[in-house]
């Protein structure tokens, strides 16, 4: 079977690096430090900027601050109840981000959580009924597309999936759904399964792009990519880190030049097909602007993939 025809989306780049860089003001927090998706509320025009940068650089996707917005993430900071509340605002904060420019979409950021059910740390049903939750919120709000990014387990996943079908299905709404693993230097996700077998436990939902995020940069994920470019029926998403992370001074570094890194990406689209790409950890409007230029008039390339 080919793939042939498929046009470039441009996500955009790291929200909780950048975030990190801003040096917002204490106030901005309101006691919950680390909890950036209650910057929504807080300070909705630093959101709205960092979105903007994006755009100015490119990028035809905007992700919602909403990574960790679901209610198992947001009772570490006592912000349970506010899960439709912070992620009403995250759409509307990237709403008015891309307002009067036609061709920009704005996607639902769904993260794994902090508590993984393959490794008994909460219950399916508690975990499905996080995400029924978060995702009535951010369609409710009117994204155009939503992304389970950054997984880890691949319970986790399918738990993820057939709450997020079964509430479209409720809402009676029907818009794209993505699905990004990350897939560490060991070549497995945290619980030890591979890209195949990853592969072939979501391809029964009907998702629009499967890939991979996070961990690493875009070298490392290779072989990942080549399989998938091979073996994956569908579009092909690839966000990686600005690099391997590095410890430095205590802190994490990325060293990927936004040069390089566009550099690295180019041959993912012009030679293996990859349809979807953006950044994650460390990548800047720089990087997202790099990538931009270097994929100017490169099409994805047409895949033979095995059936």
């Amino acid at each position: 079977m080919k793939i042939t025809d498929q046009e470039l989306l441009i996500f955009d780049g790291a929200t909780g690096t950048n975030i990190q860089q801003m040096q917002l003001p204490a106030a901005a927090w309101d006691g919950k430090d680390g909890c950036n998706e209650l910057l929504n509320v807080t300070a909705p025009d630093a959101i709205q900027s960092l979105h903007r940068d994006f755009l100015d650089a490119g990028a035809q996707v905007l992700e919602t601050n909403t990574f960790g917005a679901s209610r198992v993430v947001l009772a570490e900071y006592g912000q349970e109840k506010r899960v439709a509340e912070i992620n009403a605002a995250a759409v509307r904060n990237a709403r008015a981000a891309i307002a009067g420019q036609p061709g920009r979409w704005v996607c639902g950021s769904l993260g794994p959580g902090t508590k993984l059910p393959s490794l008994g740390h909460i219950e399916p049903e508690k975990l499905a009924e996080a995400y029924r939750e978060q995702i009535a919120a951010l369609v409710g709000a009117g994204v155009d597309l939503l992304l389970f990014e950054t997984a880890q387990d691949i319970f986790q996943i399918k738990l993820g999936l057939v709450a997020c079908f079964e509430t479209l299905e409720q809402l009676g709404r029907d818009i794209p759904v993505m699905v990004s693993v990350t897939v560490e230097r060991t070549g497995t996700m945290l619980v030890g399964t591979d890209i195949a077998a990853a592969a072939v436990t979501v391809e029964p939902f009907p998702i629009f792009a499967f890939g991979l995020n996070c961990a690493t940069g875009p070298a490392d994920m290779t072989s990942h990519i080549h399989w998938l470019q091979h073996n994956w029926p569908r579009r092909i998403s690839m966000m990686p880190n600005q690099g391997l992370p590095e410890i430095v001074n205590g802190q994490t570094a990325y060293r990927l030049t936004p040069a390089d890194f566009a550099r690295q990406m180019q041959p993912f689209v012009a030679e293996c097909g990859v349809s979807i790409v953006g950044g994650c950890c460390g990548t800047t409007p720089a990087h997202i602007r790099a990538l931009v230029e270097s994929l100017r008039g490169v099409r994805p390339a047409t895949r033979e993939v095995e059936t």
